[in-house]
């Protein structure tokens, strides 16, 4: 890129950080410490702000970023990122937000203890809780150690390194001054930016192609090198029979997974019911479904603009696509509307980034502090001490996040966030469904499904193509592979349904009537709610 890239790219950047740790400023001299202000921001926001916030927390650089590089390289095949994104919104407000809103108060953990035994149910969500965070996390610094290669011409890794831990710097000053309350309204911010940006980007796309998607189609298979199969299932999933049940298990990792993510999770706490709850999932699916809906005309573009060639050599992983397409699209490299173009959509996908990281760091930081601090205590914590650990705890999860991000810094952030869905899905949506529906669950079964879902996620990960074994791995050097799928939701998933059935039936302990009736009708009320 040229010098005019970077110094107008770095301006934008340096104005969304002024504004973002303005607003942190604001809200720490207005806050009082309390875990409720810490946590959820004093449950003040309206359905339509939670519902941008969701939003924000959800259009993250793996759907800006990764999936449109994806497409880009793949065609049809990374069309299943952006399906599977929005589907499982439907999973989300049809079975959790409601009903989590209402048996909750800050977190995931808060929701399974209703009923059982606090203390190793706390430990074994927490956990599940704070690693699922901190694999989410690596993907957006990966996409942030991306974007800063491609601004500052792809050649220098200690530029990549400072940015990650630069990243990481922000988003444990977002969280530890600003809590909740400051958390939301970047991520409202950014969902405004993010949506605007993308907008212009589809519209500049379809008026190159004079509004025929066919041709852009078309357009993007010839430029391809692979034809018509660059639109037919297959480029990338298809072929043997490991490929297919790739495809089968990254699908059941997006579709289940959302439901289980600690960060979304937490967002439904911050309004005042639970039908304020139910309304902002339906101000988020709006916007989150336009949103994968442009995804795809930006994948596309790219590939028939820049071409899958140029993608590729930018960034492997396809990370770049769309800074590079509207780079094109601005007029090219040479031209002052490419500069501007590029270096607003650089600003974007940056403020998407620390806007994410803020809020997975919140939830895990809650997670450290409400649940294993809470828990490990042999008397209850203090509200404020409680705030107090949980702002220690946001500078621990930074320093690994930042640790995992540079180690995977050539992995697509798209994929990277394939595998944070599948460890959700694994073990933290087979609990909550269980607390939520099942009359006979047990303690033993909730910290069952938590491990056996959770452990054996992990276990396959480092098992499988993705840390060693071919060129593209983690550890290239190293074969420990053993496990053909990249994903490991189409064993892990199930493992985590049976290891809850299977702890709950040899439980000797005595299902609870009275605390299910509670719960059950406190889940479908809102009677009791905090």
């Amino acid at each position: 890129m040229t010098g005019n890239h970077q110094t107008l790219a770095l301006l934008l950047f340096s104005v969304f950080v002024a504004i973002t740790l303005g607003i942190t400023t604001w809200v720490s001299r207005h806050r009082h410490g309390s875990a409720e202000e810490f946590y959820a921001g004093g449950r003040l926001f309206s359905p339509m702000e939670n519902g941008f916030a969701i939003a924000g927390d959800y259009m993250s650089a793996a759907s800006f970023l990764g999936i449109s590089g994806l497409i880009a390289l793949f065609g049809y095949d990374g069309l299943l990122y952006s399906v599977g994104f929005l589907v499982a919104w439907l999973v989300v407000l049809f079975l959790v937000a409601e009903l989590v809103r209402n048996c909750g108060r800050f977190t995931l953990a808060d929701v399974v203890a209703a009923r059982m035994s606090e203390r190793p149910v706390r430990i074994a969500a927490g956990t599940s809780s704070v690693t699922v965070s901190v694999l989410y996390l690596v993907a957006q610094m990966v996409g942030a150690g991306s974007l800063v290669a491609l601004l500052l011409g792809g050649t220098s890794e200690a530029a990549q390194t400072w940015t990650v831990i630069g990243v990481g710097a922000l988003m444990v000053v977002y969280v530890s001054f600003g809590g909740m309350r400051a958390t939301t309204w970047i991520q409202i911010v950014k969902a405004v930016l993010l949506m605007g940006g993308a907008i212009a980007l589809t519209v500049l796309v379809l008026v190159r192609f004079h509004g025929d998607f066919d041709q852009l189609l078309r357009t993007a298979a010839e430029r391809s090198g692979h034809g018509k199969s660059f639109l037919a299932p297959g480029l990338k999933y298809g072929g043997d029979w490991t490929a297919r049940l790739d495809f089968i298990s990254l699908g059941l990792a997006l579709v289940l997974g959302t439901a289980g993510l600690p960060h979304i999770l937490s967002r439904f706490y911050t309004v005042p019911t639970a039908r304020a709850a139910r309304r902002s999932v339906v101000w988020s699916i709006g916007l989150i479904g336009g949103f994968y809906l442009m995804t795809i005309v930006l994948g596309f573009g790219a590939a028939a603009i820049v071409g899958p060639d140029a993608v590729r050599g930018s960034n492997a992983a396809g990370n770049t696509a769309v800074p590079l397409l509207a780079l094109d699209l601005g007029g090219g490299a040479s031209s002052t509307g490419g500069t501007v173009l590029f270096a607003i959509v650089a600003a974007i996908a940056f403020a998407t980034i620390l806007a994410v990281v803020a809020g997975i760091t919140l939830a895990s930081s809650a997670s450290v502090a409400h649940d294993l601090y809470a828990s490990l205590r042999r008397r209850r914590a203090k509200p404020r001490g409680e705030v107090a650990v949980a702002r220690v705890a946001a500078v621990g999860v930074g320093v690994v996040a930042i640790g995992l991000g540079l180690l995977a810094r050539d992995l697509n952030v798209a994929f990277l966030v394939g595998l944070a869905f599948a460890v959700a899905a694994s073990a933290n949506l087979p609990v909550l469904l269980y607390s939520l529906f099942w009359r006979n669950f047990t303690t033993r079964g909730a910290v069952w499904s938590v491990y056996g879902g959770l452990v054996p996620a992990l276990v396959l990960v480092v098992l499988s193509p993705v840390v060693s074994g071919r060129p593209g791995s983690l550890f290239p050097g190293v074969d420990l592979q053993c496990f053909p799928l990249d994903n490991p939701g189409l064993v892990s998933i199930p493992m985590g349904f049976l290891a809850g059935w299977l702890g709950t039936v040899t439980s000797t302990e005595a299902p609870d009537e009275a605390r299910h009736a509670e719960t059950e009708v406190r889940a479908l009320t809102g009677a009791g709610a905090v």
